[in-house]
């Protein structure tokens, strides 16, 4: 994806969208194959995905900032176009085996039970951790919240 066309998106979500800064927020898919962006990226779209969750060890590793409080973030389908734009309104720093329930919900997968989550995210990282350490059950794991902002979410 060419960040012209970021640029441009983030240009035209500003106009639909009061109040929102004029610099270009980080640009990202959900997920480790297209698919899983696609996918996830259609849960967020429904409403139904409003939480994600993160190895803080693969963001250390990676030297990318942690998530903030306020920050927006374009989401790209799988194929890297940008379709969405998401405000993080919450942050928690967690050991992998305390994420709970309420959170496990939230990333609307599956079943939406703490014990689905566990079992795809363990399963997840075991197969895609981008750090040395790869999985551990007590790995830190950064869970945040969003609210969808562009495209405007439909009454449910």
């Amino acid at each position: 994806m060419s960040s012209r066309r970021i640029d441009e998106f983030w240009r035209d979500v500003r106009a639909r969208v009061d109040g929102l800064p004029e610099a270009v927020p980080e640009a990202w898919p959900f997920g480790a194959t297209p698919e899983h962006a696609d996918e996830l990226l259609g849960l967020v779209l429904l409403g139904k995905k409003t939480g994600t969750a993160s190895s803080l060890w693969d963001y250390e590793a990676a030297g990318d900032p942690v998530p903030q409080v306020g920050e927006y973030s374009i989401i790209l389908d799988g194929v890297g176009e940008p379709r969405a734009v998401i405000e993080t309104t919450a942050i928690a720093l967690v050991p992998f085996d305390e994420v709970d329930a309420v959170h496990a919900h939230s990333e609307g997968e599956g079943d939406q039970t703490l014990d689905y989550w566990r079992a795809s995210h363990e399963r997840y990282w075991r197969n895609h951790s981008e750090n040395e350490r790869g999985f551990e059950f007590d790995m830190p794991i950064i869970c945040e919240r969003f609210r969808l902002i562009d495209p405007v979410p439909s009454p449910a």
